[in-house]
């Protein structure tokens, strides 16, 4: 079930930055990777669902390496001219 809140999370981050505000958006999607990343570190096996691929640690470094790089090249990327 907490599965299906990072999805939802992911999903409005991925329509904000489809819309709108493309910086905004990706940082929408890597706040839901890093709650994906607290919540597979503090749940259970049986209750993480389908965040739980792997195992525990590497699920986590995954999902904090891949937040942690969405929110650097949201912050480095130079603003185009219109």
């Amino acid at each position: 079930m907490f599965y299906l809140v990072v999805l939802l999370v992911t999903g409005g981050g991925l329509a904000v930055a489809a819309l709108d505000e493309w910086r905004t958006g990706i940082r929408i999607v890597s706040g839901a990777l890093l709650l994906a990343a607290v919540l597979r570190l503090v749940l259970p096996d049986r209750d993480a669902g389908m965040l739980a691929v792997r195992h525990r640690a590497l699920d986590v470094g995954i999902l904090v390496l891949i937040a942690a790089a969405l929110l650097f090249l949201a912050a480095t990327i130079p603003d185009q001219p219109v």
